[in-house]
């Protein structure tokens, strides 16, 4: 029966005397650079991640007879309680608990005793803290994945329900061509599918297991590197120990997606900010993501989405940073890199907050499908008019100035362009006919745009079917 002491009194032990490198010293270390050096406070998220590795790698060491049956037992269980403590809130950092690893096997030596020494042989931080990033963030992307498929749905729906809303589409931030309040919403539900997708296919180069690698040069003991990648979940092996302990090209590009989907959900929050503004009326914010002024009583400010637009730069901000002190690191690994994980936690966690929110935003979103309607002006039927002519036989060339110049007349006589006459138009083209008439019906406009991605009721529905299909 393994033995494992739980109720083990810490020793006393100084932060110099814990340290796992602490041997080639005799010097003191400088508090203020004791503090400097440290990542506990912000690497211990990952305390579940390392222990897995730990435990797997005990059982590697147990096949390879480095460890007895008994004591690869004893180190397992040992683990799991190191574990627990985490998940309860008892673990109690020490001095010289300087990371996740140094505080994970100090706190398994007092429950374990010396064997727990036994734990590293073969294994560096290089090689342990990369498989715990990499074990940690295989997690974080699955969720990610889940939320962007949640806001997905949560636009799916409103296109759906909303269906037959109409509203100005813009170009320019000017009023260009009627389209559906759907077709608006999905633009963003196929940008936010992309970025799912996008993370699917990153998800097997995060699955690249470092374990094994050594600090630099590889592991003397014939681990099972194999083994070990299928019962950690890896769907590969690094295949050089150098690139292994010193790649976090991975970081870079969770960094990148993080910034894609930011960049996206800025882009929403950036036009629903605009259409809540009472000049256009379009959308209302639920009170729940909405605040007021301390000064003015009649306002609701959109700052759910304000803050989704201005997180957006904080994540870029990430990226950035992190990719200049990437970029000039000599192989292998280097202190530095000890700067990949907080930028890392921060990119995910504000992503992470924001899809929540965002999908919150949407599916509590009221619409004023009437004041979109009014926005709709005549003006944005000149390309039908045009495309009219060009259906009897007119060049569309020559269509489009005819158009323009009937604009023109109409802005001349302070009317608008469904003002003019069957004999104004004739003025312009002798085609027109009195049927003319039929092109100033918005719902007619928009049910003409009815090839694959239009805006007709037609292909909306039928994207609709498409994003629905993938997120079944």
């Amino acid at each position: 029966m393994p033995q494992v002491n739980e109720s083990a009194a810490a020793p006393p032990a100084s932060s110099e005397s814990s340290k796992l490198w602490g041997g080639r010293f005799s010097g003191a270390t400088d508090p203020l650079m004791e503090a400097f050096n440290e990542s506990i406070h912000f690497d211990r998220r990952m305390y579940a991640a390392d222990i897995k590795g730990s435990r797997a790698y005990a059982r590697e060491l147990r096949r390879q007879g480095i460890l007895t049956a008994e004591e690869q037992a004893t180190l397992d269980r040992g683990l799991e309680l190191v574990r627990d403590e985490w998940a309860s809130g008892a673990f109690e950092l020490r001095p010289g608990d300087e990371d996740i690893h140094t505080a994970n096997e100090r706190r398994l030596g007092e429950l374990v005793g010396s064997v727990a020494g036994k734990l590293h042989t073969g294994r560096s931080r290089n090689d342990q803290v990369a498989t715990d990033i990499r074990l940690w963030l295989k997690d974080e992307v699955v969720k990610m994945g889940v939320y962007l498929r949640q806001l997905v749905g949560a636009l799916v729906q409103r296109a759906q329900s909303d269906i037959d809303v109409l509203m100005p589409g813009y170009t320019h931030m000017q009023r260009a061509q009627p389209i559906r309040w759907s077709h608006f919403l999905l633009s963003y539900a196929f940008w936010f599918q992309q970025d799912a997708m996008r993370l699917e296919q990153f998800l097997p180069r995060v699955a690249q297991l470092p374990l094994g690698s050594g600090a630099l040069a590889g592991n003397p003991f014939q681990v099972d590197r194999e083994s070990l990648a299928r019962e950690l979940g890896f769907s590969s092996v690094a295949p050089n120990s150098l690139y292994a302990t010193s790649d976090r090209d991975f970081v870079a590009e969770i960094l990148f997606h993080c910034s894609m989907v930011m960049l996206h959900i800025s882009r929403l929050a950036e036009d629903l900010i605009i259409y809540s503004t009472a000049e256009f009326g379009f959308v209302q914010l639920a009170d729940a993501y909405s605040t007021g002024s301390s000064l003015m009583p009649q306002k609701k400010n959109p700052d759910s989405l304000e803050l989704l637009r201005g997180k957006c730069g904080r994540v870029f901000g990430d990226m950035s940073g992190f990719m200049m002190t990437y970029k000039g690191l000599p192989s292998t690994y280097n202190k530095d890199m000890q700067e990949d994980k907080e930028p890392m936690f921060d990119a995910i966690d504000t992503l992470s907050g924001s899809l929540q929110i965002t999908t919150a935003v949407i599916a509590t979103l009221k619409i004023r499908s009437n004041r979109m309607r009014q926005s709709l002006t005549s003006d944005m039927l000149a390309t039908d008019l045009a495309e009219y002519l060009v259906r009897k036989g007119v060049p569309f060339r020559q269509t489009h100035h005819i158009s323009g110049e009937a604009v023109k007349m109409a802005e001349s006589r302070g009317c608008q362009i469904s003002d003019l006459s069957v004999a104004d138009l004739k003025t312009l083209h002798k085609s027109f006919e009195k049927d003319v008439l039929a092109v100033w019906d918005f719902e007619r406009s928009v049910d003409n745009r009815c090839s694959v991605g239009g805006t007709s009721r037609k292909t909306v529905l039928e994207q609709i079917q498409l994003l629905k299909k993938w997120l079944d």
